[in-house]
């Protein structure tokens, strides 16, 4: 798992013109946007296993401690919004007498207010 900034796409005119590249902001607040690379351990398919959760925060969120032993950092996101999108890249249409094609498939963006560490929402919990 780790944190970065999510950095806005740039323009060939603005890299031409040797602009900076600068982090994206969140449109609502006007926040920095962290992407959090995370893995789900209870994911029915590796390749759903790797996700990334963009979260919105004026500072670098950091990811709670390991657990002793291991390299797991169980965390908990906080505000999780889930926002389907259709990923119609692999979409081709008809040309020339081809059928059309359509390998489409659903995708997900993952939101979140702000991560916390699993263990210390248990022990509040306690």
């Amino acid at each position: 798992m780790g944190v970065e900034p999510v950095v806005r796409f740039q323009s060939a005119e603005e890299r031409a013109k040797g602009l900076p590249p600068q982090q994206e902001t969140d449109k609502e607040s006007g926040l920095l946007v962290w992407s959090v690379l995370a893995i789900d351990q209870a994911a029915e398919r590796k390749a759903d296993a790797v996700v990334t959760v963009k979260i919105a925060a004026p500072h670098q969120p950091v990811p709670p401690e390991a657990i002793p032993g291991t390299d797991v950092r169980p965390v908990v996101f906080e505000g999780l919004t889930v926002t389907p999108w259709i990923d119609d890249k692999a979409c081709r249409g008809a040309h020339g007498g081809e059928r059309h094609r359509c390998r489409a498939k659903l995708g997900y963006s993952l939101r979140a207010s702000g991560m916390t560490s699993v263990i210390a929402k248990s022990a509040k919990a306690a």
